[in-house]
Protein backbone atom coordinates (compact mmCIF):
# COMPACT_ATOMS: atom_id res chain seq x y z
CA UNK A 1 0.00 0.00 0.00
CA UNK A 2 1.38 3.62 -0.56
CA UNK A 3 0.14 5.82 1.61
CA UNK A 4 2.71 8.79 2.52
CA UNK A 5 3.11 11.67 -0.27
CA UNK A 6 5.99 14.26 -0.84
CA UNK A 7 3.91 17.67 -1.84
CA UNK A 8 6.74 20.12 -3.06
CA UNK A 9 5.29 23.40 -1.55
CA UNK A 10 8.87 25.20 -1.43
CA UNK A 11 9.22 27.11 -5.07
CA UNK A 12 9.90 31.03 -5.22
CA UNK A 13 6.87 31.01 -7.54
CA UNK A 14 8.52 34.06 -9.15
CA UNK A 15 5.91 33.64 -12.78
CA UNK A 16 3.03 33.76 -10.07
CA UNK A 17 4.23 37.63 -8.78
CA UNK A 18 3.40 39.97 -7.29
CA UNK A 19 0.62 37.11 -5.46
CA UNK A 20 3.42 35.78 -4.20
CA UNK A 21 4.88 38.93 -3.24
CA UNK A 22 2.41 38.62 0.03
CA UNK A 23 1.67 35.04 -0.34
CA UNK A 24 3.29 31.80 -1.05
CA UNK A 25 2.21 30.08 -4.72
CA UNK A 26 0.66 26.65 -3.00
CA UNK A 27 -2.27 29.26 -0.75
CA UNK A 28 -3.23 31.29 -3.86
CA UNK A 29 -7.31 30.58 -4.35
CA UNK A 30 -8.97 28.54 -6.85
CA UNK A 31 -12.53 28.39 -6.89
CA UNK A 32 -12.52 28.99 -3.08
CA UNK A 33 -10.05 26.94 -2.44
CA UNK A 34 -6.01 26.60 -1.66
CA UNK A 35 -3.69 24.68 -4.38
CA UNK A 36 -2.60 23.30 -1.79
CA UNK A 37 -5.55 21.72 -0.64
CA UNK A 38 -6.54 21.05 -4.19
CA UNK A 39 -3.52 18.32 -3.65
CA UNK A 40 -3.92 17.32 0.02
CA UNK A 41 -7.77 16.47 0.04
CA UNK A 42 -7.42 13.93 -2.96
CA UNK A 43 -4.28 12.26 -1.31
CA UNK A 44 -6.32 11.72 1.62
CA UNK A 45 -9.23 10.61 -0.50
CA UNK A 46 -6.90 8.24 -1.82
CA UNK A 47 -5.50 6.76 1.63
CA UNK A 48 -2.53 8.77 1.73
CA UNK A 49 -2.36 9.01 5.90
CA UNK A 50 1.44 11.45 5.75
CA UNK A 51 1.88 13.96 3.51
CA UNK A 52 5.23 15.97 4.10
CA UNK A 53 5.28 19.64 2.89
CA UNK A 54 8.38 21.40 2.23
CA UNK A 55 8.37 25.27 2.82
CA UNK A 56 10.87 27.70 1.85
CA UNK A 57 9.30 31.63 0.21
CA UNK A 58 6.91 33.03 3.19
CA UNK A 59 7.35 29.63 5.22
CA UNK A 60 5.71 30.69 8.19
CA UNK A 61 2.38 30.95 6.26
CA UNK A 62 1.99 27.58 4.93
CA UNK A 63 3.01 26.00 8.33
CA UNK A 64 -0.17 27.45 9.69
CA UNK A 65 -2.41 26.41 7.05
CA UNK A 66 -1.90 23.25 7.28
CA UNK A 67 -1.23 23.28 11.21
CA UNK A 68 -4.95 21.99 12.15
CA UNK A 69 -4.47 19.05 9.37
CA UNK A 70 -5.11 15.18 10.28
CA UNK A 71 -6.37 13.68 7.33
CA UNK A 72 -3.11 13.47 6.03
CA UNK A 73 -1.60 14.37 9.04
CA UNK A 74 1.21 16.66 7.59
CA UNK A 75 5.12 16.99 8.03
CA UNK A 76 6.93 19.94 7.34
CA UNK A 77 10.04 19.92 5.89
CA UNK A 78 12.23 23.09 6.15
CA UNK A 79 14.34 24.06 3.56
CA UNK A 80 14.19 27.68 4.68
CA UNK A 81 17.89 28.36 4.78
CA UNK A 82 18.35 27.28 1.15
CA UNK A 83 16.05 25.31 -1.73
CA UNK A 84 17.19 22.05 -2.52
CA UNK A 85 15.34 21.86 -5.82
CA UNK A 86 12.59 18.71 -6.58
CA UNK A 87 15.25 15.78 -5.99
CA UNK A 88 16.66 17.52 -2.77
CA UNK A 89 13.63 18.28 -1.31
CA UNK A 90 12.33 14.74 -1.76
CA UNK A 91 15.78 13.22 -0.45
CA UNK A 92 15.45 14.99 2.48
CA UNK A 93 12.22 13.97 3.72
CA UNK A 94 12.85 10.50 2.83
CA UNK A 95 13.20 9.50 6.68
CA UNK A 96 9.18 10.24 6.68
CA UNK A 97 8.39 8.49 3.31
CA UNK A 98 7.61 4.63 2.98
CA UNK A 99 9.44 2.61 0.36
CA UNK A 100 6.74 3.66 -2.26
CA UNK A 101 5.72 6.77 -2.51
CA UNK A 102 3.45 9.84 -4.25
CA UNK A 103 5.04 13.01 -5.38
CA UNK A 104 2.77 15.79 -6.23
CA UNK A 105 3.49 19.69 -7.44
CA UNK A 106 1.70 21.82 -5.57
CA UNK A 107 0.94 24.15 -8.62
CA UNK A 108 -1.31 21.62 -10.21
CA UNK A 109 -4.52 19.58 -9.72
CA UNK A 110 -6.65 18.03 -11.92
CA UNK A 111 -10.86 17.27 -12.06
CA UNK A 112 -11.39 13.42 -12.03
CA UNK A 113 -13.41 12.40 -15.04
CA UNK A 114 -14.02 8.52 -13.77
CA UNK A 115 -12.20 7.12 -10.38
CA UNK A 116 -9.29 9.11 -8.71
CA UNK A 117 -6.39 9.51 -10.54
CA UNK A 118 -4.35 9.46 -7.86
CA UNK A 119 -5.91 5.50 -7.09
CA UNK A 120 -5.41 4.89 -10.62
CA UNK A 121 -1.94 5.57 -10.04
CA UNK A 122 -1.26 3.60 -6.91
CA UNK A 123 -2.74 0.61 -8.59
CA UNK A 124 -0.83 0.50 -11.39
CA UNK A 125 2.57 0.51 -9.84
CA UNK A 126 4.32 -1.80 -10.39
CA UNK A 127 7.97 -2.12 -8.78
CA UNK A 128 8.99 -4.95 -10.96
CA UNK A 129 8.95 -3.28 -13.38
CA UNK A 130 8.99 0.37 -12.58
CA UNK A 131 11.68 2.80 -10.83
CA UNK A 132 8.74 5.66 -11.57
CA UNK A 133 5.42 5.78 -12.59
CA UNK A 134 4.21 9.84 -13.98
CA UNK A 135 1.27 11.09 -14.56
CA UNK A 136 0.92 12.61 -17.84
CA UNK A 137 -1.55 14.90 -19.36
CA UNK A 138 -2.84 15.20 -22.93
CA UNK A 139 -2.01 18.87 -24.04
CA UNK A 140 -5.46 18.65 -25.51
CA UNK A 141 -6.65 17.97 -22.40
CA UNK A 142 -5.16 21.02 -20.16
CA UNK A 143 -5.59 24.38 -18.73
CA UNK A 144 -3.22 26.71 -18.13
CA UNK A 145 -0.05 25.08 -20.02
CA UNK A 146 1.29 26.57 -23.10
CA UNK A 147 4.91 23.99 -23.27
CA UNK A 148 5.57 22.02 -26.41
CA UNK A 149 4.95 18.24 -24.28
CA UNK A 150 7.37 16.47 -22.73
CA UNK A 151 6.71 12.80 -23.37
CA UNK A 152 6.17 10.13 -25.74
CA UNK A 153 4.48 7.24 -24.42
CA UNK A 154 4.60 3.09 -25.52
CA UNK A 155 1.66 0.91 -26.02
CA UNK A 156 2.98 -0.73 -22.84
CA UNK A 157 3.45 2.69 -20.85
CA UNK A 158 7.58 3.28 -21.22
CA UNK A 159 8.02 7.23 -21.81
CA UNK A 160 10.81 8.61 -23.71
CA UNK A 161 11.72 12.28 -23.82
CA UNK A 162 10.42 14.47 -26.26
CA UNK A 163 13.76 15.50 -27.62
CA UNK A 164 14.60 17.37 -30.85
CA UNK A 165 10.91 17.08 -31.45
CA UNK A 166 8.90 20.33 -31.75
CA UNK A 167 6.16 19.20 -30.12
CA UNK A 168 5.25 15.86 -28.03
CA UNK A 169 1.59 14.51 -26.76
CA UNK A 170 2.23 14.71 -23.31
CA UNK A 171 3.20 16.47 -20.52
CA UNK A 172 4.24 15.98 -16.56
CA UNK A 173 1.09 16.58 -14.79
CA UNK A 174 2.71 17.07 -11.30
CA UNK A 175 2.17 13.75 -9.96
CA UNK A 176 4.44 10.70 -10.01
CA UNK A 177 4.96 7.58 -7.65
CA UNK A 178 8.86 6.97 -6.99
CA UNK A 179 10.39 4.49 -4.53
CA UNK A 180 12.97 5.10 -1.75
CA UNK A 181 15.52 2.94 -3.38
CA UNK A 182 16.18 5.10 -6.03
CA UNK A 183 17.90 7.77 -4.24
CA UNK A 184 20.61 5.91 -2.73
CA UNK A 185 23.69 7.62 -2.75
CA UNK A 186 21.65 10.84 -2.40
CA UNK A 187 22.17 12.87 0.79
CA UNK A 188 19.98 15.16 3.00
CA UNK A 189 21.46 18.47 1.76
CA UNK A 190 22.13 17.31 -1.95
CA UNK A 191 20.79 19.92 -4.63
CA UNK A 192 19.35 18.09 -7.81
CA UNK A 193 16.45 17.50 -9.64
CA UNK A 194 13.98 14.43 -9.96
CA UNK A 195 15.06 14.77 -13.77
CA UNK A 196 18.00 13.13 -13.04
CA UNK A 197 16.68 10.34 -11.19
CA UNK A 198 13.86 9.68 -14.60
CA UNK A 199 16.61 9.68 -16.97
CA UNK A 200 18.23 7.22 -15.09
CA UNK A 201 15.29 4.60 -15.47
CA UNK A 202 14.55 5.93 -18.98
CA UNK A 203 17.86 4.87 -20.05
CA UNK A 204 17.06 1.47 -18.59
CA UNK A 205 13.27 1.01 -19.88
CA UNK A 206 11.88 1.85 -16.00
CA UNK A 207 10.40 5.03 -16.38
CA UNK A 208 6.42 4.50 -17.29
CA UNK A 209 3.10 6.89 -17.64
CA UNK A 210 -0.09 7.06 -16.83
CA UNK A 211 -2.62 8.97 -18.95
CA UNK A 212 -4.95 11.25 -16.27
CA UNK A 213 -8.51 10.93 -16.92
CA UNK A 214 -10.20 14.27 -16.50
CA UNK A 215 -9.01 17.67 -16.85
CA UNK A 216 -5.82 18.59 -15.96
CA UNK A 217 -5.45 22.42 -14.73
CA UNK A 218 -1.71 23.84 -14.60
CA UNK A 219 -2.11 27.35 -12.78
CA UNK A 220 1.22 29.41 -12.84
CA UNK A 221 0.30 32.40 -13.53
CA UNK A 222 -2.17 35.01 -12.43
CA UNK A 223 -4.13 34.63 -15.54
CA UNK A 224 -3.93 31.18 -14.67
CA UNK A 225 -6.54 31.35 -12.32
CA UNK A 226 -9.40 33.01 -14.03
CA UNK A 227 -8.73 29.98 -16.37
CA UNK A 228 -8.45 27.33 -13.86
CA UNK A 229 -11.55 29.11 -12.60
CA UNK A 230 -13.40 28.77 -15.58
CA UNK A 231 -12.72 25.75 -16.85
CA UNK A 232 -14.14 24.05 -13.21
CA UNK A 233 -16.73 25.82 -13.05
CA UNK A 234 -18.10 24.43 -17.35
CA UNK A 235 -17.03 21.25 -15.96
Amino acid sequence: AIDTAMVLAAGLGTRMRPITDRIPKPLVEVAGKTLLDHVLDPLAAAGVTRAVVNVHHLADQIEAAVAGRSRPAVVISDERQAILDSGGGVARALPHLGEAFLIRNADSFWTDRGPSNLTRMIEAFDPARMDTLLLLATLEGSVGFDGPGDFFREDDGRLRRRGEAPRAPFAYAGAAIMRKADFAGRSDGDVFSLNALWNASLASGRLFGLVLDGLWLHVGTPQAIGEAERAISAA
